[in-house]
């Protein structure tokens, strides 16, 4: 053999997927692609992706779980866990007893938490305090248009939702930022110092209240959101209200080949992971899809992948087969559908480019996620690398490796150790993405599609 033929038949020469798409493929792309725009726009916070993901089941036949319910294969189910994260199903042909395929990502994104007690005022500019949730760079939420998203719990018991900022008519909300002319002693400090997170704060507004009397600019401000939402101030101690980017997805690049939008991480997996599911029917094991919380603070909590929600939904099903649980899990594989870093040549001394995923290489298979020394990695196994590997081979799936920058720059976790430690086979999966965690992420249109592509294959493996 030539030594071209030699390096052709040994060497592996990742390419770029535009090279394999056909045209009507980048017509389905696109067409996904803004299916799953139009979802972003709806669901910026894990209650409304929940609650989206309900509705949307719904229209396509799945009903809710009950324990003790009887299934039978082609019955799908799903499992709204009070209304944070969902868990649904399709049954298969076979036995749970052999084990499901299963695909899991997070609808919850870095993001301003607002405080219990967050209405204040000061200087006749009335504000409301955060706490930031999740990884972020603080001073990157300063000065860009904030929408307030979420739900209040009123005393009589009605749950009130909020959205303001959203709407062209809405006003939007922001936090200021010092003056450059001002700024010698702040350009000094390094950028987790140039913000503190106790001066996140946004403003509500400015008019006060005519008349006499102290703090009238929040007097005014608590009676506007009484007149819209029936508000009173001891009704934020019962809400779950959130400052995220305001704004639509929105296509990016003269070439609309990219997707800039806040919350990629993860919705972009999770809504690979429904729409791959809704498009099945009767496949050969039970096809489950996870949407969970609390990824971004570790996935604790009641709603997160750490709870026993999950056991709850599949050892309900497992029940109504008469098959244990464990035995189940046991038998089973998950595709942990997560984001990776897409390689940014601004930064590329962060990343080892050879084990980096790139734009436009398909859906990222990371064998390890982890920090330096792989810690909190599950660290996929050969075999289960190499199911991902026939798996994607046999539905033309089009894929990359991806390692989470240089060994000792850094790192991060997903579900995946979660999903192993109930000892179910584990892979992460998912769409590079620019920018991680900042208000403002970008991810690749043929990434997006072939991702979905790829959680379809392991709803059918």
């Amino acid at each position: 053999m030539t030594n071209e033929e030699l390096r052709e038949s040994l060497l592996a020469a990742p390419k770029n997927g535009y090279t394999r798409l056909t045209d009507a493929q980048k017509e389905e792309m696109n067409a996904y692609c803004k299916r799953y725009a139009a979802f972003m726009d709806q669901c910026k916070m894990e209650r409304e992706a929940t609650a989206w993901a309900v509705a949307e089941a719904e229209k396509n036949g799945f009903k809710p779980f009950s324990k003790n319910m009887s299934v039978k294969p082609g019955d799908k189910i799903y499992y709204n866990n009070r209304g944070k994260s969902i868990a649904l199903a399709v049954i298969g042909q076979e036995s749970l007893e052999q084990g499901a395929n299963i695909c899991a990502a997070h609808v919850d994104s870095p993001r301003l938490d607002i405080k219990p007690n967050p209405l204040y005022e000061d200087s006749e500019i009335g504000y409301l305090k955060t706490h930031y949730y999740g990884g972020i760079k603080k001073y990157q939420w300063l000065t860009i248009p904030l929408a307030l998203h979420g739900v209040v719990y009123r005393q009589d018991g009605t749950v009130v939702p909020v959205t303001i900022g959203e709407d062209e008519s809405d006003p939007i909300l922001v936090i200021s930022d010092l003056l450059i002319h001002l700024a010698g002693d702040q350009m000094q400090k390094n950028a987790a110092q140039v913000i503190a997170g106790e001066q996140l704060n946004v403003i509500m507004g400015t008019e006060p209240l005519q008349g006499e009397g102290s703090d009238l600019v929040k007097l005014n401000i608590m009676k506007l959101l009484n007149e819209k939402y029936g508000l009173i101030e001891s009704d934020f101690l019962s809400a779950e209200l959130t400052l995220v980017p305001a704004g639509k997805c929105r296509e990016v690049g003269l070439d609309r080949s990219l997707l800039g939008a806040y919350g990629h991480d993860d919705r972009v997996c999770a809504y690979a992971e429904l729409e791959a599911l809704f498009s099945i029917e009767n496949p050969t094991k039970t096809a489950v899809c996870i949407l969970a919380d609390k990824e971004e603070i570790g996935s604790v909590g009641i709603s997160g992948m750490q709870s026993h929600f999950f056991e709850h939904f599949m050892g309900g099903l497992c029940d109504a087969q008469g098959v244990k649980l464990e035995d189940c899990f046991a038998a089973s594989f998950c595709l942990s559908a997560d984001v990776s870093n897409a390689f940014d040549p601004n930064f590329a001394d962060t990343c080892d480019k050879r084990n980096n995923s790139q734009l436009n290489y398909g859906v990222a298979i990371c064998k390890y996620t982890g920090s330096r020394g792989k810690g909190g990695a599950s660290d996929a196994s050969a075999e289960a690398m190499g199911h991902i590997r026939t798996t994607f081979a046999n539905a033309n799936v089009i894929w990359q490796i991806a390692t989470l920058g240089k060994v000792d720059q850094g790192g991060g976790g997903t579900v995946a150790a979660y999903m192993a430690n109930r000892n179910i086979v584990t892979v992460d999966a998912g769409v590079p993405v620019l920018a991680m965690h900042a208000p403002l992420e970008i991810v690749s249109k043929l990434d997006c599609y072939e991702t979905m592509l790829a959680c379809k294959a392991i709803y059918m493996a």
